[in-house]
């Protein structure tokens, strides 16, 4: 019941850069909405000869016959005018750059972000990692209104999705991925038909506070950008620390260590308790089917490795290949 004295109402003008927002373009392609535009990020040099590199949302854009946009810079006169020519209702917003208010606050029915976490936890850069890392048994996507503030806006919808309790950040990135353009779509309706109610995410704050729930945080966790310090290990943690850490860097950009004095990243692992006191850090193997590391409370098994100049491969393969010293 698409109405707004059609035609094709709402327009939309979709927004995002890689893999992860390329699913809710395709949603939306597939459910008949009016897409006006995709803005994306431009085309960047890559790899050893320097070749212009497409994004992802782009190669999507092109494939379908849709108006792309990549601006430099999303202040620039030329955008805004572009943006205005394209007159949209409404903007989507799926992994994309922070914008400026002159920007989401263009459209009549405002700008709609899809974001890989249940807002208001986990705001920020990498909130799929960081639900792994902090050991979190759920996670979600949520649509929300864009406002000033980061990942603040009022939430329009969420789903929920558990999470494995072996899942990696790369397999949890493809269910949100589906889930997330599947509740954009819904929003979108929603919107439309005014079935929507926002929810303001400081009120929801407030209320878990007010609550006395000690169970809950003082204030939601938050998702900050992964750095390289990030993702060193620390051997004197608890060994679900680690193992969790080793989750939710997988397979990007993959917890590390140093071994042998080269940097040695685990994709996978798997966790053994201690009999007796351990010498955080240490490793053993049988050089040939198991390497393992002393964390505070437990070993850490590695069982999908990858050393310095090498492939990433199961650890036996590994094994079968390097030699330590005195062995």
């Amino acid at each position: 019941m698409m109405n707004a004295n059609d035609p094709a109402y709402p327009r939309i003008l979709f927004m995002g850069t890689p893999a992860f927002a390329v699913a809710s373009l395709d949603a939306l392609v597939k459910e008949g909405f009016n897409i006006v535009g995709v803005v994306t990020a431009p085309d960047k040099p890559a790899g050893r000869g320097m070749k212009l590199n497409e994004s992802a949302v782009k190669k999507y854009a092109m494939d379908k016959g849709l108006r792309i946009l990549q601006p430099e810079k999303l202040k620039s006169p030329d955008f805004i005018a572009a943006l205005k020519e394209l007159n949209a209702d409404l903007q989507a917003v799926v992994a994309f750059r922070m914008l400026p208010e002159i920007v989401w606050n263009m459209p009549s029915l405002g700008t709609i972000n899809v974001h890989a976490s249940l807002l208001p936890d986990y705001r920020g850069a990498a909130p799929i990692n960081w639900a792994i890392i902090n050991g979190e048994k759920e996670t979600g996507v949520t649509t929300f209104k864009l406002t000033h503030e980061i990942d603040t806006g009022n939430i329009l919808l969420q789903q929920r999705l558990a999470i494995g309790e072996a899942e990696t950040a790369g397999e949890l990135h493809d269910k949100l991925m589906a889930a997330g353009a599947s509740l954009l779509t819904k929003t979108i309706r929603g919107i439309v038909d005014g079935s929507i109610h926002e929810q303001s995410q400081e009120e929801i704050i407030r209320k878990n506070k007010a609550t006395g729930d000690q169970s809950l945080p003082a204030e939601p966790p938050h998702a900050p950008k992964i750095f390289t310090e990030t993702c060193h290990i620390q051997w004197n943690k608890n060994v679900s620390e680690v193992y969790n850490l080793v989750r939710g860097l997988s397979p990007f950009p993959c917890a590390f260590t140093e071994l042998e004095g080269k940097m040695f990243k685990i994709y996978k692992a798997e966790m053994e308790p201690a009999a007796g006191p351990l010498t955080a850090g240490a490793f053993y193997t049988d050089n040939k089917t198991y390497l393992k590391f002393a964390c505070k409370d437990g070993w850490l098994h590695a069982t999908e490795v990858q050393m310095e100049g090498k492939k990433r491969m199961p650890v036996e393969d590994f094994l079968r290949g390097y030699r330590f010293p005195n062995t």
